[in-house]
């Protein structure tokens, strides 16, 4: 396990690449943008992008609405 601030909030986190934390935190299925470190990661990259402890990561997620 190791710590990551996601959203602002320290959070223990058991992955080792940006996939795995984005579907251990279930949003693989959601319209969502990673960012980390202040990097934008593209989605075709999230499998080989290494997450380590500390790192800041910050998930958007859209609505749709009107």
């Amino acid at each position: 396990m190791m710590d990551l601030t996601i959203n602002g909030t320290v959070r223990q986190v058991s992955a080792d690449t940006v996939l795995g934390v984005v579907a251990e935190l279930g949003l693989q299925d959601k319209l969502i943008v990673v960012e980390l470190e202040g990097r934008i990661i593209e989605k075709e990259q999230w499998d080989r992008e290494s997450v380590r402890q500390g790192m800041k990561m910050e998930i958007v997620h859209f609505v749709g609405g009107g």
